[in-house]
């Protein structure tokens, strides 16, 4: 039998797909995935639990509310591309079923875990600063460990990146990516981990949306960067990380610093110190001024009250002295009135005189001897007399 060609073996096989009625117009249902676009083209998979059909779609304005994950039936007919060789269904309309299966598991482990506690932010690890090794837990093959070396050595040419080569996608995927971040947990000499895969279908990433990769990640000891897909994908891991990035590169960018980011940090640093050293100057020297203005307030008071205190019992003391002095006047002056009745002096000044015989004063007149001299006292002086006589 004589061989023919490809192109005529590919032509065959389009006109049986063009020829057959019955593959025209038709619905298919199944969970979508791996979604593109490009040119106004989408490019997306629909699958079921045993097979996968490519599907190609010219009105992207269909898929503007359609996520990963989600079941669908789209209609139209199957297109065999003679040239290149390849089977796509090209879809005309479509419709939502409801969310897909690996959708469904998504969430419910989500949800799950969060309920456990394994998303709150009190069990995040804080980020350190000054990184000096970095481990990364990626496929050692294609353009995401490249991107995290480019990236982080453009930033600082002295940080050391520590590949740990693990599957990505496919069988027993999640338990080689839970190894290794374990392993690296235990590894004294990384200062934090990169977990990263560039983007793909919510299939392609489900060895992320896994119990065991989630454990892991919560259990270790290290603080854990999420890096996986592309910024609009979330899976598990990046819910229970420390902190996630939206690429890959984005996390080698978070986790290095350049010589003008260190000197802007280590000026920003000093500014804020003597920020704080002005701050705590001025409050110190409120709180001295306060206690200053509050004490002399209180001296002050205190002087007033202790004046106020001193002029009342100086006031009494005043009053008490002149109350004194005026009975001790009035007093004197009735001793003075009484010594004044007694003065002799005054006495003779009034026309008496005082007889005196010898050194005795004479009373009366039996005292008297009529054989002796006297001495008359008057107020003016005094002269000797002798007595004559004595009369009754």
């Amino acid at each position: 039998m004589e061989a023919i060609t490809v192109s005529q073996l590919n032509g065959y096989i389009k006109n049986i797909f063009d020829a057959e009625e019955l593959l025209h117009n038709i619905s298919v249902i199944g969970e979508v995935f791996g979604v593109s676009v490009a040119r106004q083209t989408v490019y997306f998979s629909l699958k079921d639990d045993n097979s996968m059909l490519p599907c190609v779609c010219f009105y992207p304005a269909l898929f503007s509310e359609i996520k990963e994950g989600e079941q669908l039936i789209v209609t139209g007919s199957p297109n065999f591309y003679a040239k290149g060789g390849k089977l796509s269904f090209n879809v005309i309309k479509l419709e939502k079923v409801g969310q897909g299966k690996l959708y469904e598991e998504f969430l419910k482990l989500k949800q799950r875990l969060e309920a456990e506690g394994l998303f709150a932010p009190e069990h995040k690890k804080p980020i350190p600063t000054g990184i000096k090794r970095i481990g990364v837990i990626t496929s050692k093959d294609g353009a995401v460990i490249q991107d995290i070396k480019n990236v982080a050595w453009r930033r600082n040419p002295s940080v050391d990146i520590v590949l740990y080569p693990v599957k990505v996608q496919g069988r027993n995927a999640e338990i080689e990516i839970a190894n290794a971040i374990e392993h690296m947990s235990n590894y004294e000499n990384i200062d934090v981990i990169i977990v990263a895969r560039g983007g793909g279908s919510l299939e392609d990433l489900s060895a992320y949306n896994t119990e065991i990769v989630a454990r892991a990640t919560y259990n270790c000891e290290k603080p854990i960067v999420s890096a996986v897909g592309h910024e609009t994908d979330f899976t598990i891991i990046d819910f229970v990380s420390d902190l996630r990035a939206p690429t890959p590169s984005a996390a080698a960018e978070l986790l290095t610093f350049t010589l003008a980011d260190k000197k802007e940090a280590t000026e920003n640093l000093v500014d804020r110190f003597i920020l704080n050293c002005d701050n705590y100057l001025q409050t110190r020297f409120n709180r001295v001024y306060t206690n200053f203005v509050n004490c002399h307030l209180l001296l002050e008071r205190k002087y007033t009250l202790a004046s106020s205190d001193f002029n009342s019992k100086k006031i009494k003391l005043v009053s008490a002295m002149e109350k004194y002095l005026n009975e001790r006047a009035y007093s004197l002056g009735l001793q003075e009135n009484s010594l004044n009745k007694l003065n002799p002096i005054k006495i003779l000044s009034q026309g008496y005189a005082k007889i005196e015989q010898g050194q005795s004063s004479v009373k009366d007149k039996k005292s008297l001897n009529l054989e002796e001299d006297i001495n008359i006292i008057f107020i003016d002086g005094r002269i000797k007399a002798k007595p004559i006589k004595e009369e009754k």
